[in-house]
């Protein structure tokens, strides 16, 4: 891939690394349909950084010029928020990334074994790639499959029960380029940069195959149906779960209360907003008052509590302007001065 200067560069001093034409147009394409779906166009970095993820293998310069002139945002801008989750790289990622789960479950059923063994195997540590450029191995805080414990995931396909010696095995059938099919989820494993694109958005067709529950996952359920168990009601509500039986077996009836406790009080009527006053209509029916809030709104300020973005918030208001904010700003100034 080409990363010289071109006429997408966003405009700035010195020579910016940027894609050429074709990928840029090609990207620009994918960016439109991602940019779409939000009503703020600041809001589809995250995808946006996928997306070149999947072009490139991990955020790269030219990457990060991309996404800041799409989104009308600064390289700073776009590299903060690069820099803040581990699922974007910074530098060159494997074609896989073996994640192995050692928070507190999976390190006692055998995690933090089978990362040690990797780690011996393949001669790397965490987030170092193997020389081939085949496999970055990572220690993950928790890969959200307790009930497989332990668990190694690789491109974010799950891999349960497994041992040190299975791990290895996965990894080098990996390097290998032969098949590898996940316990549970697709029928197979994608490369790095193909799992990158899912996560930008654009779905590749596998989400259905495989197994979506293993029996660990729904042996609770089967229980509770084999036994009868239901989950309690709420109080005031008659039945419970998909057959309406209470919590004491009877269909629709609460237990009693237990002695000495009584029925929580019924919440009072929230009061009418202070500045707001009730709507009358003129006999045409249209409106011949305004609340408060509708009249904020009229006026361009947004309703207290109303969803707002950041980007339309007005950078200086009363409280940016009290003289213990302005005393506050000069004090954090002047300590980065110092």
């Amino acid at each position: 891939m080409s990363v010289e200067n071109s006429t997408h560069a966003p405009v700035g001093a010195g020579r910016v690394a940027a894609y050429d034409g074709a990928t840029f147009a090609r990207l620009a394409a994918d960016a439109e349909q991602i940019i779409a779906r939000y009503p703020q166009a600041r809001s589809a970095l995250l995808p946006m950084l996928h997306l070149v993820q999947s072009e490139d293998g991990y955020v790269s310069p030219a990457g990060i010029a991309f996404c800041g002139q799409m989104l009308s945002l600064t390289t700073a801008e776009v590299s903060a928020v690069a820099t803040f989750y581990s699922q974007y790289k910074r530098r060159p990622n494997g074609e896989y990334t073996v994640g192995v789960c050692t928070n507190t479950l999976c390190a006692v059923m055998g995690g933090d074994a089978i990362w040690e063994e990797l780690a011996e195997h393949l001669e790397v540590g965490h987030d170092e790639t193997t020389p081939d450029g085949k496999v970055t191995l990572e220690r993950i805080e928790c890969n959200a499959a307790c009930d497989y414990a332990p668990v190694v995931m690789v491109n974010w396909e799950f891999f349960d029960n497994q041992t040190p010696e299975s791990a290895v095995e996965t990894v080098d059938r990996l390097r290998a380029g032969e098949p590898v099919a996940p316990t549970r989820g697709a029928s197979s494993v994608c490369s790095f940069k193909a799992m990158s694109r899912v996560l930008a958005g654009f779905p590749d067709g596998r989400a259905d195959e495989g197994v979506g529950a293993g029996e660990a996952t729904v042996r609770g359920t089967r229980l509770a149906r084999a036994h009868g168990w239901t989950a309690p009601a709420f109080p005031g509500e008659g039945g419970a779960g998909t057959d309406g039986a209470g919590t004491d077996g009877t269909t629709g009836k609460q237990p009693d209360a237990t002695p000495g406790t009584a029925e929580p009080e019924p919440k009072p009527r929230a009061k009418r907003p202070a500045g707001t006053t009730p709507r009358t209509r003129t006999a045409a029916g249209a409106p011949a008052t305004r609340t408060a809030p509708e009249a904020a709104k009229a006026a361009g300020t947004p309703e207290v509590g109303a969803e707002q973005s950041s980007a339309q918030r007005s950078p200086e208001g009363p409280a940016d302007s009290s003289t213990a904010a302005q005393d506050k700003k000069q004090q954090s100034e002047q300590a980065k001065e110092s």
